[in-house]
């Protein structure tokens, strides 16, 4: 089993995948543990759950079955025709039929910092699949696992539209529409026209006004018409979910719409969050494990005391590609307590959400000097497990994506000097 550089990159399509080969390469993949293989791949199935508890509680807070604040929170800063039709009785059943967690790889397990709604990646982690398989490596979800997947979500065929702002991921869908044949294509997002097909989804909700079609594709869906995945439900594509699993007031709530080993695996799995919110607290009560009693405190922690991460919720530009992501102790005191309080002023319109930081645990890895050279890389790893639920609702694993980066990278994710490889058990 040897890769070579020059091997890997004459191995890319023609068109190249995602960034054209802008990261650094590795002979290997990211070996794991058999126990956190296990656990990785059986979390497609809670977390079809987790999205499906998320869509009852949203409907039963906007039909007045729960309080109100809940749907209102989730509604902020979205256009009425979304709101509206996310409701809409023909969606109940609609959830995002491609799961991809973000995990961080710690010394106590995984700790899932984001529920990606429109991944990207899927055409490139089959391509990492099937190069690493032929060259004898047994990657988790086989050479075929993330091609198979993504068939049974558009199984007689079917368009991926790809706005401009995703252009990026253009290249490895165009790519996996070619591996599975001719009934499935690419097509822009901005002017496609309906033509009554089924339809994979990757563009971002926050960008509809540049599709001139969004709103008659998403009636058409409601309706049953044709289908969508992911659906046009926008409360499914935000943050806000990871720290509302978390809230006081909906303890009850969560235990009554999600079975307990579901619930207790989540909680195991998501770090503590809190929802941002302006409004001012009791003068008996306190933000929970923060020890504050309002977030003017938060903004003055010392380094120490704010290993927090600021997140920007969803349905904004920067919502995405880590773009919206502040690490507390990783700013200066200036700096944390300017952009917490900046979040905070615009909660009303714009939600933003806190999370405990989980550090990656250190590893070494191998990677290819630009010469075709070995070196050990120390870093800390991501990984991005793939699930697809196909038509008759059953949830299989597909592959998954390892992203490695120095261990000088406080935010894990896709750049130039990080490493992305498949995933072994060894």
């Amino acid at each position: 089993m040897e890769l070579s550089l020059a091997k890997l990159r004459s191995a890319l399509p023609e068109g190249g995948l995602l960034g054209s080969g802008s990261w650094r390469w590795s002979p290997e993949p990211l070996r794991l543990s058999r126990a956190e293989a296990r656990r990785m791949m059986a979390l497609g199935h809670p977390l079809a759950k987790f999205q499906q508890a998320c869509d009852a509680i949203y409907r039963r807070s906007a039909a007045g079955k729960l309080p109100r604040w809940l749907a209102d929170l989730l509604d902020a800063g979205k256009p009425d025709w979304m709101v509206r039709l996310q409701r809409a009785p023909g969606t109940a059943g609609q959830f995002p039929r491609v799961i991809r967690p973000d995990l961080i790889l710690t010394e106590q397990g995984l700790a899932m910092t984001e529920l990606d709604g429109v991944p990207g990646g899927i055409g490139m982690v089959a391509w990492l699949a099937r190069v690493y398989a032929e060259a004898g490596f047994e990657v988790l979800g086989g050479p075929t696992g993330m091609l198979e997947g993504f068939r049974s979500l558009l199984p007689s065929g079917g368009a991926v539209l790809v706005s401009e702002e995703s252009a990026d991921y253009r290249p490895e869908m165009e790519w996996l529409t070619r591996q599975l044949g001719p009934a499935w294509e690419v097509r822009s997002a901005e002017s496609y026209q309906p033509d009554g097909r089924d339809l994979y989804r990757f563009f971002e909700l926050f960008d509809w006004k540049s599709v001139a079609a969004a709103e008659q594709l998403a009636a058409a869906a409601a309706d049953g018409r044709i289908g969508i995945t992911p659906p046009f439900k926008p409360h499914l594509e935000d943050k806000l979910w990871l720290a509302l699993l978390w809230s006081p007031s909906l303890k009850r709530v969560w235990e009554r719409v999600l079975r307990s080993g579901h619930l207790q695996r989540l909680r195991e799995l998501v770090p503590f969050g809190w929802v941002l919110d302006p409004t001012p607290l009791p003068p008996h009560a306190t933000l929970p494990r923060l020890d504050a009693q309002a977030w003017e405190e938060v903004a003055g922690f010392s380094q120490k005391d704010r290993q927090l991460v600021l997140k920007i919720s969803g349905f904004h530009a920067t919502a995405w590609g880590s773009r919206g992501v502040f690490v507390g102790h990783d700013l200066s005191a200036a700096e944390w307590s300017e952009r917490l309080m900046h979040a905070l002023a615009q909660a009303p319109e714009q939600p933003w959400m806190i999370q405990q930081f989980h550090e990656g645990r250190h590893l070494e890895h191998p990677v290819f000097r630009e010469d075709g050279t070995v070196e050990m890389m120390q870093g800390r790893a991501r990984l991005c497990p793939y699930f697809f639920t196909d038509l008759t609702g059953e949830t299989t694993f597909g592959g998954c994506l390892a992203t490695i980066v120095p261990m000088d990278k406080k935010k894990i994710h896709g750049m130039r000097d990080g490493i992305l490889v498949p995933c072994v058990v060894g």
